[in-house]
C-alpha cells in the first residue's frame, strides 16, 4: 500500500483517517487539497508529511503562470508559506518545503519551465531518499533486536509514515526478514489510534506476529517480562538528542528505564533539528478538543468539558539508549555525536531518482 503516488500532474495521497476499514486515495490537483491532507491527518508522520509537502510545492509551482522569474519565486514562498504553517513539530515539512526552494532560488538562468522541471525532480529525490534511508536504518538497527524479542512500539512509524517501509516499523521489518522471531505490542496510541488503526494493520499485512494494547498497558507488560524493547519513531530531535514524539512517548520511555529495557528511535537524518540546542524549544501542536471529547462521532466526555490535547511529548535525552539513523547507530553523547554523523556528508549519490517517479 502506497502512503502517496505522482501520478497525471497531481500527488494521490491515501487517506489515512479511514484505514483500516477503507482505502481511498484522495486526489490533490491543487496546493490547498495537499495542505488540508497534512493538517487532517490523511497524511501523516513526519518523513511523509515531508515528501507530500514537496510535491505540494511542485503543484504550487504548476499553478503559477508568471513567466517572469523573481514574480514567479515571490509566488512560489507564499505556497511555501501555506504549506509549513500546516503543522508546526515535525521538522521534516519545513526542511523538505526550504530544501525545494533553495534548489530555485537565485537562480538567474532559469525559466519558469525549468524550475518547475527541477522542482519535479528534487520531490522525485526527496521521496526516493526517504525509501532508501529507511531500509538503511532497517539494517542498522535490527542487529539491536534480539532474536526472541517482544518490541513495544508506539503510534504509527511504519510505510504509512514514510514514503515506504518505515522508521521504527522499518527496523521490525529488517528484523524478521532476517529470520527473526520476534513479537510486537502495538500501543493503540490514544486519542486517534495510529497504533490500533494503522500499525496493527501494517504488521498483519506482513504477517508479523502483533499483539494491540492500550496506552496504560505498557508498564505492566513490561513488569509481567514480555517487552524486551521499545522503539519508536520521531518527528523532530534536538541537537542534544531530546526527542519530540506522538504523546505517551515520554512515558513510555520513562517506563523502559524503570524495567531496565532499551528505549531505541529510528529517524532519517531530515528528522534532526541541529539548531535546537534542546527539546524546550521544540513547539508542540495543539490540536482540537473534540479528539478527545468524542470517539467514532460519539460523544464520551462531558459538554463543555476542558480538554488538554497537546499531538506530542518531548523525551529528554538521558531515557533514549540509542538513535538509530541511516548512517549507523548513534549513542550518546547526543551533541557530539549526532552533530559528526550529519557532518560525515551524503551517503547517497546526487543523481539519486533525477529523471525518475519513484513514487508512482
Amino acid at each position: 500500500m502506497k502512503t502517496m503516488l505522482w501520478e497525471d500532474g497531481a500527488l494521490k495521497i491515501l487517506d489515512q483517517t479511514k484505514l483500516p476499514a477503507v482505502t481511498e486515495y484522495i486526489v490533490a490537483r491543487d496546493v490547498k487539497t495537499v495542505a488540508d491532507a497534512i493538517r487532517r491527518l490523511s497524511v501523516r508522520g513526519a518523513p511523509a508529511i515531508g515528501a507530500a509537502a514537496a510535491y505540494g510545492v511542485v503543484i504550487g509551482a504548476k499553478a503559477i503562470n508568471e513567466p517572469d522569474l523573481n514574480k514567479f519565486m515571490a509566488q512560489l514562498e507564499k505556497v511555501a508559506v501555506e504549506l509549513t504553517s500546516t503543522r508546526p513539530t515535525a521538522v521534516n515539512l519545513r526542511w523538505a518545503v526550504e530544501r525545494m526552494l533553495n534548489k530555485v532560488r537565485g537562480r538567474s538562468d532559469l525559466s519558469t519551465a525549468d524550475a518547475k522541471q527541477i522542482l519535479l525532480e528534487e520531490a522525485h529525490k526527496i521521496f526516493c531518499e526517504d525509501l532508501e534511508a529507511n531500509r538503511r536504518m532497517g539494517e542498522h538497527g535490527q542487529h539491536l533486536i534480539p532474536d526472541g524479542a517482544g518490541i513495544i512500539t508506539h503510534c504509527n512509524a511504519g510505510a504509512l509514515a514514510t514514503a515506504g517501509f518505515g522508521t521504527a516499523l522499518g527496523v521490525i521489518r529488517a528484523a524478521h526478514r532476517a529470520g527473526k522471531k520476534i513479537h510486537v505490542y502495538a500501543d493503540e496510541t490514544r486519542p486517534l489510534l495510529q497504533g490500533a488503526r494503522l500499525t496493527a494493520w501494517e504488521m498483519k499485512q506482513e504477517d508479523i506476529p502483533v499483539t494491540l494494547i492500550t496506552d496504560n498497558m505498557a508498564g505492566y507488560l513490561m513488569s509481567q517480562g514480555k517487552a524486551d524493547v521499545v522503539i519508536v519513531g520521531a518527528d523532530r530531535i534536538a541537537a542534544n538528542g531530546d526527542v519530540a514524539n506522538k504523546i505517551g512517548t515520554y512515558s513510555l520511555a520513562v517506563l523502559a528505564q524503570a524495567h531496565g529495557i532499551p528505549f531505541y528511535v529510528a529517524i532519517p537524518l531530515s528528522t534532526l533539528d541541529l539548531s535546537l540546542p534542546s527539546g524546550d524549544q521544540i513547539p508542540i501542536e495543539q490540536r482540537a478538543e473534540d479528539e478527545v471529547t468524542s470517539f467514532g462521532g460519539t460523544q464520551v466526555a462531558p459538554a463543555g468539558v476542558k480538554v488538554w490535547n497537546p499531538a506530542f511529548d518531548v523525551t529528554p535525552n538521558r531515557l533514549v539508549t540509542a538513535i538509530i539513523t541511516e548512517r549507523g547507530v548513534v549513542r550518546p553523547p547526543y551533541n557530539e555525536n549526532l552533530r559528526r554523523i550529519v557532518e560525515e556528508g551524503d551517503y547517497l549519490s546526487d543523481d539519486i531518482c533525477i529523471g525518475a517517479n519513484p513514487a508512482k
